[in-house]
């Protein structure tokens, strides 16, 4: 009777499992991390920053502002004048407003350049404001 009743089903076909709902849910795991990553925006110009030893790294910037020998200001490799810094600041910051905000500039770069770059950004409603420089350990 077995045989009969394997003969009408297909008893020789090799049964396999079904693997598509378990790559769906491999998939949606990956856009999730990918989503829920932060990524790091640079300033997009190369600064020659200071050394300092009390330099440590932070993990929660959210904007990084360049500023180069020549005075230039420069967001996410965007040259912003400094009359548009403060709105550029406040739209980036809407983003990620548990953020802050380091300045990355060259130590040939003027220091009234990064007093009004830290007063635009004060103006913009961020307090968190950092410094970047480079750490004497190695």
């Amino acid at each position: 009777m077995r045989r009969n009743y394997d003969a009408l089903m297909g008893g020789d076909e090799e049964q396999s499992i079904d693997m598509t709902p378990m790559l769906d849910i491999v998939f949606i795991m990956l856009i999730f991390f990918i989503v829920t990553t932060s990524f790091v925006k640079e300033s997009g110009i190369e600064v020659n920053k200071p050394q300092a030893s009390t330099a440590k790294n932070d993990k929660k910037t959210s904007i990084i502002v360049g500023i180069n020998k020549a005075g230039e200001i420069w967001i996410d490799k965007h040259l912003v004048d400094i009359r548009a810094l403060r709105s550029t600041v406040e739209k980036l910051h809407a983003d990620t407003p548990d953020g802050s905000v380091v300045i990355t500039a060259d130590t040939k770069a003027e220091t009234g350049v990064l007093v009004s770059v830290m007063d635009q950004i004060k103006l913009a409603g961020i307090n968190k404001i950092s410094i970047g420089a480079k750490s004497d350990s190695k």
